[in-house]
């Protein structure tokens, strides 16, 4: 019986010690978004550190969003592993019917309250088995309850200095082990905010490609004077691309529907209606007839491949704009013609110049190596396996669709 006892303590002891190093050799991983950053743009001879990336790590083709192809559903994607249907965070802005409250993404109340956000952020993950984690902006992070957010995080301020979001990221990097995050996301908006006021094959949009690729170099830099250096993985990904916009291609959907009251939801790409509820089937049928430049759906009838139906506050009747076409009401239309965009993003994923890109290096991925598109609902999935932790179950991503750009050790 004592030796019985002596065995089971002895293999106690074996197996927390092998947590405990498995603890302790965890990676470091530091996600970058390049806000709006085109599949396409690396391959404009602007970016030397990206392709030191390509030589030396690995480097997808393109990086394939959920729909609607816009910054917060996507970001929110690329950390749960879900599509915006299951994650809760439908569009930038959006509407619960159900009692009118407004989420809008550049509303702080409405970003940092936990109950839009119905599915687990990878930090959340990571936290709940033992991992400290940070975020220097990511949208999600600021969620208000302690035990939702990152265990260290910075407020959104658009006007951040990108300097100084670098520096802070060495300095978590640098504080005491125990005290040290081994997952940071970090968020620089550029491409997306001079793509939209000038358009994607503008000189503007140039000129940042080359200065985003400049961060880089210097991210990478200070990451060698760490000790930890060999320890570091860094992916850089972005939520989705962006396509030439004009003015003489708009569509406005408040005027086809003058006779009716409706509540519209978004513009531009996509358009959401809810009409009253005796009315759908007469604002359908009218907009069906009406179709030019854009489709249009009932929410429970729209294609599975958009997997945008099963949330109660996608709207009734949801609208497709073809790509480069813009949907808007009265007020848009008016602000459109006065202050016009030349870019703008939210079509359908599959559109090529929906897609973003994604390039990682470090100990974790493989050297040199190129593959197809890859999907953002997976780099949940590829996270947890990375720091081996035990992923939610119902996520949408799949391990298996981009594991093999991890090396086998």
């Amino acid at each position: 019986m004592i030796i019985r006892w002596l065995l089971t303590l002895f293999f106690c002891f074996i197996i927390a010690l092998n947590g405990q190093n498995q603890k302790t050799n965890l990676p470091y991983t530091v996600l970058i978004s390049f806000d709006g950053f085109r599949w396409d743009y690396p391959l404009r001879g602007l970016t030397p550190n990206l392709d030191s990336i390509k030589k030396h790590g690995v480097h997808a083709l393109s990086f394939r969003p959920v729909y609607p192809s816009k910054t917060f559903p996507n970001h929110y994607s690329i950390v749960s592993g879900m599509y915006p249907e299951n994650h809760g965070i439908i569009s930038n802005n959006f509407q619960n019917p159900f009692d009118g409250e407004t989420y809008r993404m550049s509303n702080e109340k409405t970003v940092r309250d936990a109950k839009w956000y119905v599915s687990e952020a990878f930090w959340e993950t990571a936290e709940r088995q033992g991992i400290k984690t940070a975020s220097y902006f990511w949208p999600g992070s600021e969620i208000e309850e302690e035990y939702r957010h990152p265990s260290y995080f910075e407020h959104y301020e658009h006007a951040r200095p990108y300097n100084q979001r670098i520096d802070g990221v060495i300095e978590w990097l640098k504080l005491p082990y125990p005290e040290r995050p081994h997952f940071i996301t970090l968020y620089f908006d550029a491409a997306d905010t001079y793509g939209h006021r000038y358009g994607p094959n503008s000189y503007e949009v140039d000129t940042t490609i080359a200065y985003l690729d400049g961060l880089i170099a210097e991210l990478r830099n200070e990451i060698q004077k760490l000790e930890i250096r060999d320890s570091v993985n860094v992916i850089i990904v972005s939520d989705h691309g962006m396509t030439e916009v004009s003015p003489d291609k708009m569509v406005n959907i408040e005027k086809l529907l003058s006779d009716f009251d409706c509540i519209y939801s978004d513009e531009g790409p996509f358009m959401m209606i809810t009409p009253q509820k005796e009315k759908e089937d007469e604002v359908y049928q009218l907009l069906k007839s009406k179709a030019a430049n854009f489709r249009v759906y009932k929410r429970n009838a729209i294609p599975s491949y958009f997997h945008y139906s099963n949330h109660p506050f996608i709207a009734p009747i949801i609208l497709v704009a073809d790509i480069g076409w813009s949907l808007v009401t009265n007020k848009d239309f008016e602000w459109m013609v006065k202050s016009p965009q030349r870019g703008n993003h939210g079509y359908e994923k599959d559109h090529l110049d929906m897609h973003g890109i994604f390039f990682a290096i470090g100990p974790n991925f493989k050297n040199g190596y190129p593959t197809g598109t890859l999907w953002n609902i997976d780099i949940y999935p590829l996270l947890c396996r990375m720091y081996n932790i035990l992923p939610r179950q119902n996520i949408d991503g799949s391990l298996e669709r981009i594991e093999f750009i991890l090396t086998d050790e």
